[in-house]
């Protein structure tokens, strides 16, 4: 049964990367043809700048088209082994389709971690530089992103301004903090060459204080200020939570989206971000089942249908559910989850349905 496993696994394992790659650097050859304008005005007389566009362009890529290479790599090497009717050698065997995912779930965990890391590394660490660089749909962003874009955050009552950040978020320059009553009557103004956080408490440095009553200003060195100012990372300030790790995310939660978005926005994508571990699993749960119906051979055309129209169905399904998320008419975890738990329901059903068969 372990040599079983391991045939099939390999089996999924190289279809599933050759699969993966081939379409990903047919879709960023096709990119680049596309965008050759634009990448010759960018790289100069850099001749290895193609390949470093598509290095930094990979792990997006890949992590689109990762959910339906799995797919196709499992429906092609059920097809072949259904084909060589060796999927009847596997059940007269006595190992049943359960006992089959079971052993094929490492593989399957496996590629749904390599899909988190993308998601939450690898993209994340290549955005900074493809928005630097302005290429094909990053040439929006850099008009809207920059270290030295002015900054507006706010904490309780009072709002605030900085004009450059630190990229770790802990130091500000020139800031302006307006603080303003219950009623939401401005009070006074206190203007700041920069601030510098150390735990929770912010420290202003140069700082010139104006009230309301037209008082004298006051001058000081420094001024505490323990007001939750938290301005979001320079690389995150977009607002856009497919190049975010977890971490900011969370950040941008517990800031209430520092006004780009809805703090339930980002929640959603919180706990999106953890899905695509078991959507693999999901897939590989559905497609072994199905796969038993087809035990001589027959009917391949109608098992690759099936298994493709459900991949679809899933994606369909998992996009406007997290639309509906991001729009707030559902709970994150609902939103996020929703998909993978209808379509885990259906796998089992699937599963016990055949076992019983």
């Amino acid at each position: 049964m372990k040599q079983i496993g391991i045939m099939i696994s390999k089996m999924i394992l190289l279809r599933f990367l050759a699969i993966l790659f081939g379409i990903s650097l047919f879709v960023l050859t096709l990119e680049v043809v596309a965008y050759s304008k634009d990448v010759f005005e960018v790289g100069g007389s850099d001749s290895w700048f193609f390949a470093k566009y598509i290095f930094y362009r990979m792990p997006l890529t890949l992590a689109t088209f990762l959910p339906m290479s799995f797919l196709l790599a499992l429906l092609l090497s059920l097809t072949e082994l259904s084909y060589r009717n060796e999927l009847v050698a596997i059940w007269s065997s006595g190992i049943s389709p359960l006992r089959l995912i079971l052993i094929l779930t490492p593989l399957a965990l496996l590629v749904g971690l390599f899909h988190f890391a993308l998601l939450d590394r690898a993209v994340p660490a290549a955005a900074p530089t493809l928005r630097t660089w302005a290429i094909a749909d990053y040439e929006q962003k850099k008009i809207k992103i920059g270290d030295k874009d002015p900054i507006w955050l706010r904490s309780g009552d009072d709002i605030m301004q900085a004009k450059q950040a630190s990229r770790d978020s802990r130091k500000l320059v020139e800031l302006i903090i307006f603080k303003r009553g219950k009623d939401g009557i401005l009070i006074e103004q206190v203007f700041a060459k920069s601030a510098e956080r150390k735990g929770n408490v912010w420290t202003l440095h140069d700082v010139v204080t104006y009230t309301r009553a037209n008082a004298k200003p006051v001058v000081a060195k420094t001024l505490a200020y323990s007001g939750n100012m938290r301005p979001a990372a320079a690389g995150s300030r977009s607002g856009d939570p497919e190049e975010m790790t977890l971490n900011d995310l969370n950040h941008f939660v517990k800031n209430n989206g520092f006004g780009i978005r809805p703090a339930y926005f980002y929640r959603t994508w919180m706990h999106k971000r953890f899905t695509p571990i078991l959507i693999s699993l999901v897939m590989l749960t559905m497609c072994l089942p199905l796969a038993s119906g087809f035990r001589r051979g027959g009917g391949l055309g109608v098992l690759f249908a099936i298994g493709i129209g459900l991949g679809f169905l899933f994606f369909i399904f998992d996009g406007v559910s997290l639309s509906v998320g991001e729009l707030g008419l559902a709970p994150p975890w609902m939103a996020a989850w929703t998909p993978v738990l209808v379509f885990g329901f259906l796998a089992v059903y699937l599963t016990l349905r055949t076992e019983r068969v």
